[in-house]
């Protein structure tokens, strides 16, 4: 709500008289600067993984742990919203996914509150696990946070192997080299690779108290997966 001055109106009521410009992350009526149908068509022809339905489930952990935490939510909205739009492109022509998806924002939000803008945009350009930017606002760590909750879990595995299976991955690798460092997506890239070097840790690098707290049991019931699954390949179970 915006600013206004309270006044004692009718039987002690309090009053506010709201100031009716727009709020930074909104036009004109309070409509967002963003609506989530104007963000899906900027998915459309997405691969399954970094799809709509991906930033939907983003946005349901985002609206959660941001509340909780007492973040703005419009710049959380706004970002989770914009944060994949250039992944495509990304691994068309190369590039950070996300530091392009923020210059993108920039672009799509021209002419708006210029810090509402750049919060948005930093949250966006530090959702990456795979990069040197750190989330430095409680909004840009709901947004990390949100997006790699949606990496782990009963959907974090089937979003490995949805991955894997997009690029030709095998299903399984017996062991993992000593000292991979998680960047070689070549042919010895396997679901277990990315268990291994990315999702095992995604718990221990959230930033927020709520979402560390989610993150306990979807963490459980991934590496219960994964060292089923080693038993079932090896036959011993």
């Amino acid at each position: 709500m915006g600013e206004g001055a309270a006044t004692e109106g009718r039987q002690g009521v309090r009053e506010v008289s709201v100031n009716m410009s727009p709020l930074p992350g909104c036009r004109e009526g309070g409509t967002p600067l963003i609506t989530r149908e104007e963000a899906r068509a900027l998915y459309a022809g997405a691969e399954m993984v970094h799809d709509f339905d991906h930033v939907l489930r983003v946005l349901a952990l985002a609206e959660r742990i941001g509340a909780a935490e007492g973040a703005d939510m419009d710049i959380v909205r706004t970002a989770v919203l914009l944060h994949d739009t250039e992944r495509a492109r990304a691994d068309r022509e190369g590039g950070d996914h996300a530091e392009m998806a923020a210059a993108r924002a920039r672009t799509l939000l021209a002419g708006a509150n210029p810090a509402f803008v750049e919060a948005v945009a930093h949250a966006i350009h530090a959702h990456r696990f795979r990069n040197d930017m750190s989330p430095r606002t409680l909004e840009a760590q709901v947004v990390f946070d949100a997006d790699k909750l949606d990496a782990i879990g009963a959907v974090g595995v089937a979003r490995a192997f949805s991955f894997g299976g997009l690029h030709g991955q095998r299903l399984w690798a017996a062991a993992i080299p000593a000292g991979y460092d998680g960047h070689d997506f070549g042919d010895e890239h396997t679901p277990r690779h990315e268990f291994t070097y990315k999702l095992a840790q995604i718990k221990d690098r959230l930033y927020t108290p709520t979402g560390r707290a989610i993150a306990e049991a979807r963490h459980r019931f991934m590496a219960a997966f994964f060292a089923r699954m080693a038993d079932e390949v090896a036959g011993r179970a």
